[in-house]
């Protein structure tokens, strides 16, 4: 295999609740049906902006098997699987496997750093444990440790169905030096930037698309760079980017900022619930107004929304 497995632009999907934090099923199919008649490529849920960390394993095995089964194998589905623990870990992987997910996604444990020896240990049970495909997951400014280069090559090396890496830094440094050290040997291992804004570097590169929290509201942002990319259209590419550069903000608007891409979604016309679970509270109106400001300034909804 030459191409990668997964590719493009890969939302992660908030979870959604109603007001007394039980997930909201209805709600979560209307969003699913608008994603999955979007451009995107695929869709990731129960990863940091699906609140994975907030919830029971009861609720994530649930909403798992949910959005699974509503996506229906339209577009490609991968499930996050995180936990501190190995075994905890497979077992999570284990029931995305049995649901009939497309792959899983990890992040390294968080709390304790490990050890190179431990981290490769970790991701190789995990790997020898499971059949589905697995994206890692590098998101240090979370766990406090980011994934070594060279880590990410032995798996790449060893593991043939880890197939992939979402580089969630703030920077391209990292994302390159992975490209160099992993595609000339395994061109199939795909690379995506977890930072919306970083795409199109990533792109040049010579990556392999992005996992943004944008393409849940402006999918034609991040989806409209892919495809001016591969198009050689450079300068729709620059405009699309100049653009998509007022979106981070957005992002710090709460913290955690799960209600502020729910919101953002609901700005953009697809009438959602905006509830997330503790410790995570309502927007105040303020907030409410600016991540209105952030999206009309990067085009996405105008000046009388």
């Amino acid at each position: 295999m030459n191409q990668p497995r997964f590719s493009g632009v890969i939302p992660p999907v908030p979870t959604l609740f109603d007001e007394h934090g039980e997930f909201d099923g209805t709600a979560q199919a209307l969003l699913i049906e608008h994603l999955v008649a979007s451009p995107i490529n695929g869709l990731f849920f129960l990863g940091s902006a699906g609140e994975f960390a907030h919830m029971s394993e009861a609720q994530r095995a649930q909403v798992a098997e949910f959005c699974v089964k509503k996506v229906a194998g339209r577009k490609p589905v991968l499930i996050g699987i995180a936990h501190c623990g190995t075994q905890q870990t497979i077992d999570a992987g284990l029931h995305a496997q049995k649901v009939g997910a497309s792959g899983v996604v990890v992040v390294n444990p968080w709390y304790n750093p490990l050890s190179e020896a431990n981290l490769l240990r970790h991701y190789k049970t995990i790997a020898s444990a499971l059949e589905l495909p697995i994206l890692l997951y590098n998101f240090p400014a979370l766990t406090g440790q980011s994934i070594p280069v060279n880590v990410i090559r032995e798996l790449a090396l060893s593991c043939p169905n880890i197939v992939g890496l979402k580089d969630t830094v703030d920077t391209l440094s990292h994302i390159r030096e992975t490209l160099h050290a992993v595609k000339p040997e395994r061109p199939d291992f795909a690379v995506f930037a977890g930072y919306d804004e970083y795409l199109l570097g990533t792109l040049i590169l010579g990556g392999d698309g992005c996992i943004p929290a944008s393409a849940n509201f402006a999918p034609q942002l991040t989806c409209g760079i892919l495809d001016a990319w591969r198009k050689q259209d450079l300068s729709r590419a620059i405009e699309l980017q100049q653009s998509l550069s007022w979106i981070p903000s957005l992002y710090s608007t709460d913290l955690p900022f799960y209600n502020a891409v729910k919101y953002a979604i609901k700005l953009t016309g697809v009438n959602i619930p905006v509830h997330s679970l503790a410790p995570a509270t309502p927007l105040t109106e303020e907030m409410k107004v600016e991540i209105g400001n952030i999206l009309r300034r990067a085009g996405v909804i105008n000046s009388a929304s």
